[in-house]
């Protein structure tokens, strides 16, 4: 079986020689335009004044948004880590190998082929300032993916288990922050969305007299719900429930903790509107602005309850509430903008539309679920009524009619319900008259109802045994690409939910070069001594007692570990229990 280390190289070779059907236009009749693409963290539709919000302030977005061609139904995944594969690659989530937010399936096979990689073959400056959720260690990383230049965090959050560097700072995690600058820690001051911010505008100033691609994907507004003080007293006496008297559409009950949530979220979303007005000035100041597509959206719907724009579910859902966003794209050079389109889009149709205007053929060797919407914003095209999207999430593993929905036209079907269950216990909309997805008519038309099931089954069964599924990606150890390899939380599967927990099972999936390793292990909390630290492979296992009462770090120097791919186990026996280290250090040594 190829490693994912020489899939990559062999990828690399093909888009170089176009064999993998990205290539690069013979000759271009007019320069090709920039790319901004921006995206937030659990920013649900409702956290914008054009959407309706009369709390949060968002006039940058706003304006932004009228300049634009807007996308009125458009959706996402569930949650993170699946919508920002698609968006990368322009296929679900599932054919990439990602099928969570962590457990160890937030990492995305190397041999797919993202946005930034078919650019960059096409001469684009490509670079990443923000979150990635999609592998922290090679071959997953942004550097290995096709980014020239990448400052991110790890993991799916800063101060989340899986962040090494921002987890411990615990409620200053999102303030100076050490971040990750092409795959190397470095340190910085300030407020997180305020650096990757600055860091994109200079890499936009550097890239001004080439084409570039710049991915500023905020972290904010996700918890922990931390902003600068002077952006919490805009609103620090507002009552976010108020304001909507006269709506008719559904509002959900907030609770004392949901209006101080929501507080912060729009706190942290007026500090992202200052700096997407920042980006854009500077396009402005340095006269690219006519030739830059500029692309906002979010990620999935908020984590908390407020204001949704009546919709049902929030983060998580496969409710409109969970995957509806906003979706805007302002690109003078084509269009004036300020148009609405109501065709149904999708995350996946991101990586087919960039490719569509900046004249590069997308891959032809595996199947784009995505379209290209510029037929649409052309105007060449109006409906997508036969269309399908499909939405599923569940913590770990794909579950079989356990939060699965199928959208298709004017119907949508949705799964709550057991593996083996007749049609009636499925729920069925006419998202056309009830937007609000309140009433399930399946009883009324069942027909319809074991149709869209029928295509639905076809679709779950293909995303789940497709090969990044069956055999998911691994994470290269002493290839020598990256050393040391540190293995966080985040990448840990094991038992569901491998968290911040001590006394649980984890592991990690590896591919290990052959040699010798210095290993340390970081724990949580201090370790009583008189226990044992054990290292379980498949093919052999390591133990060393530790004498050291309260001991934090674990050390095990010149440990031989053969040519594997394994599951690589680690944890410390004391008495009855088994605690699993917060993080792992694997040193390759010269020996």
């Amino acid at each position: 079986m190829m490693r994912d280390n020489q899939r990559q190289a062999v990828k690399s070779s093909l888009i170089a020689l176009g064999l993998t059907g990205v290539s690069v236009p013979s000759a271009q009749p007019q320069k090709q335009p920039n790319v901004i693409m921006i995206i937030t963290d659990d920013q649900g539709y409702g956290d914008f004044g054009f959407t309706g919000n009369p709390h949060v302030r968002t006039p940058v977005l706003d304006k932004l948004a009228r300049q634009s061609i807007r996308f009125s139904n458009f959706y996402v995944c569930p949650v993170s880590a699946p919508t920002r594969a698609g968006l990368m690659t322009g296929r679900y989530p599932l054919r990439t190998g990602i099928r969570d937010t962590y457990n160890g399936g937030a990492m995305m096979a190397s041999s797919e082929v993202t946005i930034a990689e078919m650019l960059k073959q096409s001469g684009y400056a490509t670079g990443i300032f923000g979150k990635w959720h999609l592998g922290d260690n090679y071959p997953m990383r942004p550097c290995d993916q096709g980014f020239d230049e990448s400052l991110i965090h790890l993991t799916g959050g800063m101060g989340q288990p899986g962040d090494i560097t921002t987890y411990l700072r615990n409620d200053s995690s999102y303030f100076d922050p050490v971040l990750w600058h092409n795959g190397k820690q470095e340190k910085y001051k300030g407020y997180c969305s305020d650096i990757f911010t600055s860091r994109a505008i200079e890499f936009i100033e550097m890239n001004r007299n080439k084409p570039f691609f710049c991915y500023l994907s905020f972290n904010a507004p996700h918890t922990p719900l931390q902003v600068p003080d002077e952006y919490y007293k805009i609103y620090r006496d507002i009552d976010p429930s108020k304001g909507f008297e006269n709506d008719t559409r559904p509002f959900p009950q907030m609770s004392e903790k949901d209006k101080e949530d929501a507080r912060r979220v729009y706190a942290m979303v007026t500090n992202i509107d200052d700096n997407v007005g920042r980006l854009l000035k500077k396009l402005d100041e340095k006269g690219i602005a006519a030739n830059t597509v500029v692309i906002f959206m979010t990620d999935n719907g908020p984590q908390q309850r407020r204001y949704v724009a009546g919709m049902r579910g929030l983060k998580g859902s496969v409710y409109k509430g969970g995957v509806r966003v906003p979706f805007f794209m302002r690109y003078p050079a084509l269009n004036s903008g300020n148009k609405d389109i109501d065709a149904m889009a999708a995350n996946i149709d991101v990586m087919p539309t960039i490719a569509d205007i900046c004249g590069i053929r997308i891959p032809q060797d595996r199947k784009i679920d995505g379209i290209s919407l510029l037929p649409f914003i052309k105007g060449e095209r109006i409906s997508s009524d036969n269309r399908s999207l499909f939405f599923s999430w569940t913590r770990h593993n794909p579950e079989l009619y356990n939060n699965i929905a199928l959208m298709k036209g004017r119907y949508k079907i949705v799964g709550h319900t057991d593996y083996n269950s007749s049609i009636d216990k499925f729920q069925l909309f006419d998202i056309e008259k009830d937007p609000f997805e309140l009433n399930n008519i399946v009883n009324e038309y069942p027909e319809i109802a074991v149709e869209l099931k029928t295509e639905l089954d076809t679709i779950f069964m293909e995303l789940t045994l497709s090969l990044n599924m069956i055999n998911p990606p691994c994470i290269d150890v002493g290839s020598g690409n990256e050393n040391p390899v540190i293995l966080n939380r985040n990448d840990a599967g094991g038992e569901r939910g491998v968290w911040e927990q001590e006394d649980i099972y984890g592991r990690w999936n590896l591919c290990i070069n052959e040699g010798f390793y210095d290993l340390r292990f970081r724990f949580l909390k201090p370790v009583p001594a008189n226990g044992r630290m054990v290292v379980d492979t498949r093919s052999i296992t390591y133990q060393v007692r530790n004498p050291e009462d309260n001991a934090v770090i674990i050390d095990m120097k010149n440990v031989y570990l053969p040519g594997m791919k394994t599951d690589f186990a680690p944890f410390y026996e004391t008495g009855s229990r088994r605690i699993l280290p917060l993080w792992v250090e694997m040193d390759k040594t010269l020996k």
